[in-house]
């Protein structure tokens, strides 16, 4: 039999309907819960609650015995079962004193005590039979007592939780909340189990402490950090127990590969810490008070979280003190204590505390930043100390005289010795920030290697002459190859470089650190040695010391070899590099290894870092880089080397020998030559080193150009761009943002960008039409929210809430709509111009023919829902089906006089506008106004065959000759008009009104800016949305440090030095949200808001939401909140929700959705 899901007390409230019920009277599946429900009976004189509980006993075996009630019977007796259930838990809920479980060991103890042994120290006297029902019976209330325990107590009292809320003074309301929610019930039962933990003698736990609160009461964890921990792992265990793991229909336990999975993804960096220093690793098998204890680590750290190592460090002695805790001290027999002690907020005063002086004391040595870099240290300099095993010596408890504690008040600590050895001042670790002009060289050293290595190849090329490879001579190639003795020169000085650049910081370097530079300088000089010398000896006269080392080898053959072998062993380590960037994944799993060899070659490349192993892009995005930058430099160095090189080494030559220097540089006949060259190249190499930086801008311009085009970032710019695909952004949407089973995942990047195709909704899909406004008119609301809009902006951009099934079309946003009608009213005027080209006319323009079909039809629609009188009934009905059926046949214009079109046009919009205001007063003018609007389609717009027919029905009845003169003939005022109604017949003036301006709606660029950018983002290759119930849970944190929240009053109106205050300032900046905000608050001129002490803060807000104040901050992040809501409604509504109103969002499972994912 499949596991069912377990059913809890707090599901037997809220049925409704009360039912006879008894317990002998059972179906023959469910015989079973006999003896249950007949202890139940035996129990409820003495003990109601008690009985109470062993019928819910029943009532869950029963459902676990035939969950889906096949059995004849079944249904009828769960029903009946579960109204007594419901009845009984009120009542018996009330005179609860303790909570259940300790209600039913109270009761199985006296019944033990009463019955059980009073019958076992009556011996032979007493009744076999008494006894053995005593036992039965004893044997069921300890099984319903076993069940209770294992059952998570949802149901809370109120009472009990205010009291509660006041003594503890900490936040319960998303935890209680929390508790209601069926599928994170099994995390809470996780965090529930305390068994075995050491609790201090004198200390009173509650009924329904938690590892959370042993852990803060042991290691002296604040009780706000500890609640805030609580919900934070009940959020994460629940979220990925929900999105991996749990089923419908399983018990609400917590699934252990989810807590194997949270574990992983909490103590990586921890595991990734422990291995680096060797540390050795104990076998964590407590896993939830482990997380517990990093969690409240992390919550309580402040701004230590800025060190993640030091973290670390807390944490690996503070676990092994738990592993301790948890274990007997074999020689005194009790558990082990930590070592800080149980005091309340013993943590925070013991452990952040020290390390957070430490962090102020250095903020205050470095005088605001202007200090020199190795003078103080910052956090990433106090980290660093925790990436070796010698942070070890600090000690736990940590030792106040260690010497990472010691922080001098002198800072001249480099020159003074002595100072620097009394202090112990550990100083920078691997880093020191020397501020010099060299920096530009060594932190692009690659870049200016690769192209002076490339300026020396094109002018040795270059002045060879020939272009023909085939031409290239054995000394022309051996020229070449001497780029190799300029790139040991360069390494040398990189090597130099790096040198002088982390000499402040040599106190502080390990013994392999120096030994590293030492080598890096000493292999650079020797390359240059032999390189040079074997290049030398390739000459046919070479220098002294060169001959001399050609007589020792002899053999003249073997010298250009040499050369080559000693460049071709230079090259080794490039060719192993080359080798790994090929395949970086070979790479990365070398980083990885702590093997001797492995570590040597890396400690080699670079120095043996904690941060940035393994830390590298994918070969395709490396492919896509190299492939990018090689063209760029293929195309740069071609330029330089036809354009820029080339010509000049004709002229040199030429100069060089023939022209008369010593005329100009009488004084320097020696040096004539080499300032001419200085002279003359040196404007052409300053030209070949910055070029790069336009061939990029070049390339970039055009790659981004060509890849923003295929990935359609931009699609929309502007108003008019979003007019002429605004049709496309419901499909968009439904695409992209909301989750279809049906889409094919895995078309990812270059064959999302070819395959994927944004369709236009169909108009009879009023589903999709549905999502796309409930997610659009969250947009405008919020825009109006802001002040960004007006209030006649905010009804021209949305879009209707309810979806008019009738229409049979989508409806769009006024803004798109405007002067639509007034234009097809003036070309249906002029039918005699157009002639039967009108239709095609109107419907090329597709905004228009949905501006003409959703006023017809609406209009259609308010007449009918008005009149009421019969004969009018069938005047109105035969009229619209006349137009029905020649709009149909396509002889509208040829059988109907359009020239009576704009009186007939006017006469709707004043029919609106008494709509709008529904004033009983003005039923007089709607009678003359219908009877006009009839008067004009019978005598002027329809023709004399169907005036014949209309009159006939208006006539025949002898006592009815003026139509809708009559109470019952029209229906106005309406009478309690709907929001759907009232809804429609705004839209409808708008429609009919809207002049031109409307085409610049909005006006602010703000609002333009933000539209644009959504409107855009829909049409990227972006993930698809997954569901709700999937999604990662993610939490924002806003840090806040003397920042303004709000401004006060009196700061916006201060004048400043220049008589104008911050008031005033805004508004000159902001006019028109200013306007729309006097609009939305209901006040014509600044005079009347300053009046008004109630609005005091709204003008507040109004600046700050302007200003740099966290206000503006938590707004923004609160608008995450907004997006789950509306996701989770996205998600999970019906089809008839989706039709009705903005208020169908306004439900539970919302905020239950919201809560579980983001905090």
């Amino acid at each position: 039999m499949p596991k069912m899901q377990r059913i809890l007390r707090s599901h037997t409230a809220g049925i409704i309907g009360l039912g006879i019920f008894d317990s002998e009277v059972l179906p023959s599946s469910l015989v079973e819960i006999a003896p249950i429900l007949r202890v139940a009976n035996e129990v409820e004189e003495y003990n109601p609650r008690v009985a109470y509980l062993c019928r819910f006993y029943a009532f869950e075996k029963a459902h676990q015995l035939d969950p889906s009630s096949s059995g004849r019977g079944v249904r009828q007796f769960k029903t009946a079962l579960l109204q007594r259930l419901e009845k009984e838990n009120e009542l018996t809920l009330e005179g609860r004193v303790k909570s259940d479980a300790r209600e039913m060991q109270s009761f199985y103890q006296h019944y033990y005590k009463k019955y059980i042994q009073e019958l076992q120290n009556a011996g032979e006297k007493a009744d076999r039979e008494s006894i053995s029902k005593a036992y039965q019976t004893a044997n069921i209330i300890f099984e319903v007592l076993k069940a209770v325990n294992m059952t998570p107590a949802v149901e809370l009292n109120c009472e009990r939780l205010k009291t509660k809320l006041c003594r503890r003074k900490r936040c319960l309301s998303h935890t209680i909340f929390f508790l209601l929610i069926l599928m994170i019930q099994g995390a809470i039962y996780s965090l529930r189990n305390i068994r075995g933990l050491p609790w201090p003698k004198d200390y009173k736990k509650n009924t329904d402490a938690d590892i959370l609160d042993w852990l803060g009461l042991m290691f002296g964890f604040q009780e706000d950090n500890v609640a805030n921990q609580r919900e934070h792992l009940i959020l994460l265990l629940a979220n990925v127990h929900i999105r991996k793991f749990w089923k419908p229909s399983q018990q609400p336990k917590l699934d252990e590969r989810a807590l194997t999975q949270v574990m992983k993804k909490l103590f990586k960096n921890y595991k990734m810490w422990c291995k680096l220093p060797t540390v050795e690793q104990k076998v964590q098998q407590r896993k939830l008070l482990y997380m517990g204890l990093y969690l409240l680590i992390w919550g309580e750290a402040a701004n230590l979280r800025l060190m993640p190592e030091c973290l670390c460090y807390i944490y690996h002695h503070m676990a092994f003190e738990l592993f301790h805790m948890l274990s007997i001290d074999p020689m005194t027999g009790e558990n082990v204590m930590q070592a800080n002690g149980c005091e309340k907020e013993a943590f925070l005063r013991k452990v952040v505390a020290p390390i957070y002086d430490v962090i102020a004391k250095e903020a205050k040595r470095s005088k605001g930043g202007i200090s020199k870099n190795s003078e103080w240290r910052n956090y990433d300099d106090l980290n660093e100390y925790f990436w070796s095993a010698d942070c070890f010596q600090l000690g736990w408890p940590m030792r106040a005289d260690a010497d990472f504690f010691c922080v001098p008040d002198k800072l001249d600590f480099y020159n003074d010795h002595e100072l620097a050895n009394r202090y112990r001042w550990i100083g920078k670790v691997n880093f020191v920030e020397i501020r010099s002009f060299w920096h530009i060289f060594r932190s692009f050293d690659r870049m200016w290697s690769f192209f002076i290595l490339c300026l020396h190849v094109m002018i040795v090329v270059a002045w060879n002459g020939s272009d023909d490879p085939s031409s290239v001579s054995y000394g022309d190639a051996l020229r070449v190859l001497t780029v190799f003795i300029t790139a040991a020169i360069l390494n040398l000085g990189q090597a130099v470089l790096d040198i002088i650049l982390c000499w402040k910081a040599k106190q502080n370097m390990s013994l392999y650190v120096k030994l590293r530079y030492i080598l890096k300088v000493v292999s650079a000089a020797a390359w240059v040695f032999v390189l040079s010398v074997t290049y030398a000896c390739t000459w046919d006269n070479p220098p002294g010391f060169a001959q001399t080392i050609r007589s020792w080898i002899g053999d003249d053959a073997s010298f250009p070899s040499l050369f080559i072998l000693a460049f071709v062993i230079y090259l080794s380590p490039n060719m192993l590099a080359a080798v790994f960037f090929l395949f970086p994944s070979a790479y990365q799993f070398l980083e990885r290894l702590n093997y001797r060899i492995v570590m040597l070659m890396i400690w080699w490349s670079q120095p043996c870092l904690y941060i940035g192993r393994a830390m590298h892009e994918s070969a395709f995005s490396r492919f896509k880089y190299t492939m990018f930058w090689a063209l760029v430099i293929v195309t740069k160095l071609g330029f330089s080397y036809y354009i820029e090189i080339k010509p000049l080494v004709g002229p040199t030559k030429a100069l060089i020998p023939t022209f008369p220097w010593h005329k100009f540089f009488p004084h320097a006949q020696n040096n004539i030559r080499i300032g001419a060259c200085v002279a003359l190249w040196t404007p052409i190499t300053l030209v070949y080193f910055m070029d790069t930086q336009i061939w990029y801008a070049l390339f970039s311009t055009l790659f981004g150009g060509i890849y923003g085009a295929y990935q359609r970032i931009g699609e929309i710019r502007t108003l008019e761009m979003l007019r002429s695909r605004f049709h496309l952004l419901p499909g968009a949407f439904n695409a992209n943002l909301f989750p279809d089973e049906k889409n094919d995942s895995s078309k990812r990047g270059i064959k999302a960008i070819f395959s994927r195709r944004i369709t236009k909704v169909p108009s009879n899909k009023g589903k999709e039409a549905a999502r796309f406004a409930k997610l659009w008119n969250p947009i405008i609301t919020s825009f109006r929210e802001e002040d960004l809009i007006s209030n006649r902006e905010m009804d021209l951009l949305l879009v209707p809430y309810r979806v008019d099934r009738e229409l049979g079309f989508m409806q769009w946003p006024p803004f798109l709509l405007a002067n639509k009608i007034q234009t097809a009213v003036s070309m249906a005027m002029d039918s005699s111009v157009y002639g039967s080209d009108l239709r095609e006319r109107i419907e090329a323009d597709s905004y228009m023919s949905c501006a003409v079909r959703e006023c017809y039809a609406s209009l259609k629609s308010i007449i009918k829902h008005l009149i009421q009188g019969e004969h009018e009934k069938q005047v109105v009905d035969f009229i619209f089906a006349e137009i029905d059926s020649h709009a149909e046949a396509g002889t509208l214009i040829s059988e109907f006089r359009m020239s009576a079109l704009a009186h007939l046009y006017r006469q709707f919009v004043m029919l609106i506008e008494y709509l709008m205001e529904n004033n009983k007063n003005d039923r007089d003018q709607v009678v003359i106004l219908f009877q006009d609007m009839l008067e004009v389609v019978t005598r002027d717009l329809m023709m004399a065959d169907e005036l014949d027919h209309i009159v006939s029905l208006v006539h025949s009845d002898l006592d009815i000759r003026q139509p809708f003169t009559s109470e019952v003939a029209l229906r106005f005022p309406v009478v309690q008009p709907t929001e759907a109604w009232r809804e429609k017949i705004e839209r409808l003036y708008l429609l009919l009104t809207t002049k031109e301006s409307a085409m610049d709606v909005p006006s602010n660029l703000e609002a333009r800016r933000r539209i644009s950018f959504f409107s855009s983002s829909l049409f990227m290759d972006i993930p698809k949305a997954p569901n709700v119930h999937s999604m990662l849970s993610f939490s924002v944190l806003t840090p806040h440090y003397r920042e303004e929240v709000l401004f006060h009053l009196h700061d916006l109106e201060a004048p400043n030095e220049d008589g104008a205050s911050l008031l005033s300032y805004l508004q000159q900046m902001f006019p028109d949200e200013w306007k729309n905000f006097l609009e939305r608050i209901g006040c014509a001129s600044d005079e009347e808001l300053r009046e008004s002490e109630e609005l005091e803060e709204e003008l507040r807000l109004w600046a700050s939401y302007r200003g740099p104040t966290l206000t503006r901050t938590v707004r923004g992040m609160m608008y995450y909140k907004k997006a789950l809501e509306l996701q989770a409604f996205l998600d999970m509504s019906r089809d008839e929700d989706l039709m009705k109103g903005n208020e169908a969002m306004e439900s539970s499972y919302t905020d239950n959705s919201r809560h579980r994912k983001f905090r």
